[in-house]
């Protein structure tokens, strides 16, 4: 379900600084119009709300400029915070209508407990939570889910091993690993120890 977030055109001359302390973000959408950008503002506590539901290059919004007027779907492409503070500072949108398949980062969420964990004493590894994806902006999943319950120890599952929705493309090789199940880790410690009793 797309969010609808609703900004204004910038005014000409404005400074960024002074556009935050009135309580304003700056933001630009690239995209709609082929190399042209429009320069935003969006209110500050919209942005807090938007990025609680939504996430870089994954959640298509429903972006409304009144005063342009301009209105579409755009992904969040880039978000900037302050260094000290932790705040948005600045954003970019980027519209994906008209433009074919996007490329967007998807959730991987891991399902199940490995046989190689459970009975084996193993150690679930996730060497990869997100995975560029290319699908048309109505495609785009909220997370990929993933069953590792048949893993044993020394088993990897690879990018080719998974089923991806219809119209769901990797950008990655299909030979890279994003989970394996590692041997059980011997404790350093208690090893130290016991060869110290000895």
């Amino acid at each position: 379900m797309a969010i609808t977030v609703e900004c204004q055109k910038r005014p000409e001359g404005s400074k960024p600084k002074a556009l935050r302390r009135s309580g304003e973000i700056p933001a630009n959408l690239y995209g709609h119009k082929g190399t042209e950008s429009i320069s935003l503002t969006i209110n500050a506590k919209t942005v807090e709300r938007l990025l609680k539901r939504a996430s870089v290059n994954n959640t298509l919004i429903d972006l409304n400029i009144t005063d342009v007027p301009w209105r579409g779907k755009a992904l969040i492409r880039e978000l900037q915070v302050h260094p000290a503070k932790g705040t948005p500072y600045h954003l970019s949108f980027f519209a994906v209508a008209g433009h074919g398949d996007t490329n967007v980062e998807v959730r991987l969420r891991y399902v199940g407990e490995p046989v190689g964990v459970k009975q084996e004493g193993g150690v679930l590894d996730t060497v990869v939570t997100e995975l560029q994806v290319s699908c048309a902006p109505e495609n785009i999943p909220e997370f990929i889910e993933i069953d590792v319950s048949n893993l044993k120890i020394g088993d990897n599952l690879h990018i080719s091993d998974i089923s991806f929705p219809d119209g769901v493309t990797p950008l990655a090789e299909s030979e890279r690993v994003l989970v394996s199940v590692l041997p059980p880790q011997i404790n350093a410690a208690a090893e130290e120890e016991s060869e110290a009793a000895v």
